[in-house]
């Protein structure tokens, strides 16, 4: 039986030239390489220029994705973008990038779950492209979480980065199979109970600002790994996939002792798992688009691979998406 299937067919990524090492940090903030490094893995981190917008980084990643799929702007029809750090309150930083493309067509909005925002909208796109409201679409993920950092709050600035990554995802006719390219199954939770855990202390309606990310860090991480894995285990139930039968794992890049401790959990191949958490820090949205762009552009991932993604954010929200690529 012919299934119609969310087929990854281009990937591309962007980050800011200005690079901000732990070194430099240490300068700013109480803090040492050594420290960050111990607890997050982080060695450097990506800076977004003096008005470099969120838009301006998911329109470059949003261009070599279409390069890659070799497909030009006008064949999109949608586009999705994962961001914590729009433009603008309104209008979406999708028709930002919608417009920077010279896209006139389809349609476009912003989709908001943190970290976890391009693994929701693995999900979004997936139903939208099978139930025929559009034929092939943009997933962008953007952030410049740089603009809502507390600069003397060491437990957080020394985590988070500027970066973007895109992905071209079209409906392909698949034979129905587990073996079938494209979005196998994706699962997605949250729990608005932990809100506070990790939270911006601003926003329009409750102060008319836009607020520094706050965060419990050993809140966060105790919680982390179980959430994890629990919505990976559901996407193995699903197709009847186990660890072994990966390929890559490409989790979202928060913190190394949160990927490493999922990765055990599991019963995962650390040869398997892709990590840029050193040289990227955490771009929250933009994480998972720039791993897996790492790894396809080093020769790892490669048409045919069982992929998993997973991520964990502010919310919480979180989830899971086994994709063959």
């Amino acid at each position: 039986m012919v299934t119609l299937r969310s087929v990854i067919v281009g990937a591309g990524c962007y980050l800011p030239e200005r690079t901000l090492t732990n070194a430099e940090l240490a300068t700013m903030v109480d803090t040492s390489d050594d420290w960050i490094v111990q607890r997050t893995g982080i060695r450097e981190r990506h800076i977004a220029a003096d008005g470099e917008l969120t838009s301006d980084l998911g329109i470059k990643a949003a261009q070599a994705a279409l390069a890659d799929a070799g497909v030009s702007p006008q064949d999109i029809d949608l586009i999705v973008c994962a961001t914590s750090t729009p433009d603008n309150t309104f209008p979406a930083t999708a028709v930002s990038i919608q417009a920077g493309l010279g896209i006139t067509g389809g349609f476009a909005f912003d989709l908001q779950a943190v970290c976890s925002g391009f693994v929701y909208g693995l999900g979004t796109v997936d139903g939208m492209l099978r139930t025929g409201l559009a034929k092939r679409a943009l997933l962008v993920g953007a952030e410049t979480f740089s603009r809502i950092l507390d600069w003397t709050d060491r437990t957080t600035c020394v985590l988070f980065g500027d970066g973007a990554g895109a992905v071209v995802i079209e409906a392909q006719d698949q034979p129905g199979a587990i073996t079938d390219r494209g979005i196998l199954t994706t699962h997605l939770r949250s729990d608005g109970r932990h809100k506070l855990k990790l939270y911006v202390d601003g926003g329009p309606s409750s102060t008319q600002t836009v607020g520094h990310l706050r965060m419990e860090g050993k809140e966060v991480f105790k919680y982390a790994v179980s959430m994890i894995t629990d919505v990976i285990r559901d996407a193995f139930r699903a197709t009847g996939y186990t660890a072994e039968d990966l390929d890559w794992f490409v989790p979202h890049q928060a913190n190394r002792r949160i990927i490493d401790g999922s990765v055990i959990k599991l019963g995962l191949d650390p040869a398997k798992v892709i990590i840029t958490v050193d040289r990227h820090g955490n771009t929250s949205a933009a994480s998972i688009p720039l791993a897996l762009c790492t790894g396809i552009a080093d020769g790892r991932i490669k048409r045919g691979d069982l992929v998993m993604f997973e991520a964990m954010g502010g919310g919480f929200t979180w989830g899971a998406s086994l994709v063959r690529m």
